[in-house]
């Protein structure tokens, strides 16, 4: 049996529960919203792991569970806690029945879409970098500094810079103008990451496992994420790799400990790539939405598939 985990109606785990229901495969969906009627009995020892998981009325031996796709909101942000003190029974219950799942599928057999130790390296951009160089692919030039006047000189080697945020914490990605030198004087309270305007095409590449689909991005915006609140467009299309660049992606995830990453590419006027970070929980209805691509169904056969 395959379990999914999050909240149903998120159309990443939609996507994926319907190409499951295509592929006649069997699984199931824990919804986090309904955690109070959950419970999970887990006994690891030197045997290896054993126990139980109970939700919807049934009862699942962890052994019988074959593959995991566990995409969990901030179970302190469920609306069923609203209004529920900070350490209230059913927030300590919830809070425990989440921790036990996360501890169960770092050790649990079978697939798992990710475990949680390898998403740790999006947790710092910085030593993220670090490791995507080693697969062959180009990074940014980047400074992450409190000094207003390092920032000016980076500025002045480079040209136009952009900046953004150091940790996993989603931000709106800035070209720095000259408003915001007259506001440099803020970073000294904390360092700020700024890197070198790559110019080129945006790319974003979904890898689960061996399977490859890039998604050219086509966008007046600097973060074509937000292209609409600044009143400019975004087209997206499929597009396909060069046999090298998608090798490089398939070893940059293997190498961080994933199967399933969402890495952001911009390909420069020199067929070059520029990498700027592995996601390792990508929302990645968005794309195959917007360009047509069998994202989910790779993400079924990966984990229906012995």
């Amino acid at each position: 049996m395959i379990l999914l985990g999050g909240i149903p109606s998120e159309s990443p785990l939609a996507f994926l529960a319907n190409a499951l229901e295509e592929r006649g495969a069997d699984y199931r969906i824990f919804n986090q919203r309904q955690s109070s009627d959950c419970a999970i009995d887990l006994d690891i020892d030197s045997r290896g792991v054993t126990g139980e998981l109970r939700f919807d009325g049934e009862r699942f031996s962890l052994g019988e569970i074959s593959g995991v796709y566990v995409r969990f909101m901030d179970d302190r942000l469920l609306p069923e806690l609203d209004g529920e003190p900070d350490n209230s029974p059913l927030r300590r219950r919830t809070r425990a029945l989440h921790d036990a799942i996360y501890r169960w599928i770092e050790v649990a057999e079978g697939k798992v879409v990710n475990r949680s130790d390898p998403q740790g390296s999006n947790g710092s951009k910085p030593y993220q970098a670090q490791l995507i160089a080693r697969y062959g692919l180009r990074v940014p030039e980047t400074l992450i500094t409190n000094d207003p006047e390092a920032v000016l000189a980076f500025r002045e080697a480079h040209g136009a810079i952009i900046y953004k945020s150091i940790s996993s914490v989603r931000s709106i990605v800035k070209q720095l103008d000259d408003e915001d030198v007259t506001r440099l004087e803020t970073i000294r309270w904390c360092p700020v990451q700024f890197q070198a305007l790559v110019p080129g095409t945006d790319v974003r590449v979904h890898v689960i496992d061996q399977d490859v689909h890039a998604t050219e991005i086509i966008s007046d915006a600097v973060d074509y994420r937000y292209a609409r609140r600044t009143g400019g467009s975004t087209a997206l299309r499929a597009t396909k790799l060069r046999d090298d660049l998608a090798e490089r992606c398939v070893a940059l995830t293997a190498g961080l400990g994933l199967a399933f990453a969402g890495i952001d590419l911009r390909i420069g006027p020199d067929g070059e790539a520029t990498c700027f970070e592995v996601n390792p929980s990508p929302g990645y209805s968005y794309y195959e939405a917007n360009a047509g691509q069998p994202i989910a169904a790779s993400l079924a056969r990966y984990l229906d598939e012995v």
